[in-house]
């Protein structure tokens, strides 16, 4: 592809950069067929080869973009799945972020437009306000019919309250003997949301010899502003993050730093891109990047023993795009699955993104229900007991649409392992072991002694305690 941008343009070190990425296609189309949008919509401007023409002209023109441009824009899910079929490797990821800051900095989005997605922008990164904002959002239910368009889209994805977690603690010491010293994010919206999550990590990670810190600084990995376009708020969460993973480095070190929601994991995986014009921040962030993993690729690292009681179990595992195209973390967590006793099925046309993306399915409604409408069709036909994926949003989005309970691998694992049953299982297990029954499920602390069902779904051990 040819541009044309001026030196006065070329100086500033995105456009430089998105001038290579644009050089570099081809043209081919092999993109279309994996662009979820474009085989929703059939629209030449909605596919990948589509939106690179008009970033092209977009960037190079350089004032407000068109209505249409930042319409079809937005529209993209930014799943990459186009940059897995590419056959000269596009790097479509980056290209679309340049275009959502340009858009942010140069386009004004209608009134009711704006003011939602400075609210989102603002509310999910912090959780206490999230909570709060929730908590209040129930509440309001009744008054759904009188709020605008946008706002009744977030009332309906308000989720029911999580249940209490324990006191937060900054350090969490390994069971036994430490082998590894690592840092968890916490995040922002799934430790609201979903809060057995990280719990189940935590005790997972501890089990078998992780000591874990959770800094208090750090906290939203910055990916919900990166793709609303606001650089600066997403550098502001990542600066803050790197500082704080820099210090325990700098102290009693680091083995490596866990993330346990894919979205977030592929956004710190790329720091050093973020600060692409700040050399010394970029090398600090890259420090960081190096070190970040996946809790599949970590707890495959690990190489946990068989478990003691392995969970025979149908599970279909759905492949977040951030884990299978941004950071081809696809094997691990399969193989951990199945190391743990569960039998584990694919999901037909796995390429194809649920419609969560982030903030997408509160932005672009209609297309995400469409997503998660067909993700639910294509699991369902696989008849699982249990679906697994390994990121809040398509947990969150797939619950929506389909009948099967939905976990983090993580809760999978954990569970196999000694561990808590998964909050969504309990009602799964209840029907396996009926009440008034012992079942030889083990309880929280990985005792070998079978607990005791009861109705209502609660349980105890043998000594009669309450387990859940």
């Amino acid at each position: 592809m040819q541009t044309n941008f001026s030196p006065d343009q070329l100086a500033d070190v995105h456009i430089a950069e998105a001038d290579k990425i644009l050089k570099s296609c081809q043209h081919y189309g092999f993109c279309t067929s994996g662009c979820p949008t474009y085989v929703l919509l059939h629209d030449e401007n909605d596919s990948p080869r589509g939106r690179i023409d008009l970033i092209k002209e977009m960037l190079e023109s350089g004032p407000a973009p068109r209505a249409q441009t930042v319409a079809h824009l937005d529209r993209c899910l930014s799943c990459m799945s186009c940059m897995t079929t590419c056959a000269v490797q596009v790097d479509y990821m980056h290209l679309i972020d340049t275009a959502r800051v340009h858009i942010e900095k140069t386009y004004s989005r209608p009134l009711p437009d704006r003011l939602l997605r400075e609210l989102l922008a603002f509310v999910l990164p912090r959780p206490r306000l999230f909570a709060a904002m929730l908590a209040l959002g129930r509440l309001g239910r009744p008054l759904k019919p009188l709020l605008p368009a946008g706002l009744r889209r977030l009332v309906d994805f308000i989720p029911p309250p999580a249940a209490a977690r324990r006191p937060a603690l900054t350090i969490y010491p390994a069971a036994g003997p430490r082998r590894w010293r690592v840092a968890l994010l916490a995040g922002c919206v799934q430790p609201v949301i979903a809060p057995h999550i990280n719990d189940a990590t935590l005790r997972l990670l501890t089990r078998f010899g992780c000591e874990v810190v959770v800094p208090e600084s750090a906290g939203c990995c910055g990916s919900l502003n990166l793709h609303m376009g606001k650089a600066e708020a997403a550098r502001a969460s990542a600066r803050r993050n790197v500082l704080a993973w820099l210090a325990e480095m700098q102290g009693e070190g680091l083995d490596a730093i866990i993330v346990n929601a894919s979205g977030c994991g592929t956004t710190v995986k790329d720091y050093g891109h973020l600060f692409l014009d700040n050399e010394a921040e970029r090398l600090d962030a890259e420090k960081i990047a190096a070190l970040c993993h996946d809790i599949c690729e970590w707890l495959t690292a690990m190489a946990l023993p068989e478990p003691a009681e392995p969970r025979r179990l149908r599970v279909t595992y759905h492949d977040a795009c951030s884990l299978r195209n941004a950071q081809k973390v696809t094997a691990e967590p399969r193989a951990l699955l199945r190391h743990a006793g569960f039998i584990v099925s694919d999901v037909p046309e796995s390429h194809f993104c649920c419609g969560s993306a982030g903030t997408y399915n509160l932005l672009q409604a209609d297309i995400a229900r469409q997503l998660g409408e067909r993700k639910a069709s294509h699991i369902a036909g696989t008849r699982p007991q249990i679906i697994a994926a390994g990121n809040i949003g398509c947990l969150t989005q797939i619950a929506r649409y389909s009948a099967a309970p939905i976990v983090h691998t993580v809760e999978l694992l954990d569970w196999a392992h000694g561990g808590e049953t998964p909050p969504a299982l309990r009602d799964l297990v209840l029907q396996a072991h009926p009440p008034g029954i012992e079942s030889p499920i083990a309880d929280a602390a990985g005792s070998s002694q079978p607990i005791r069902i009861h109705p209502r779904g609660t349980a105890t051990d043998a000594a009669g305690q309450a387990i859940w």
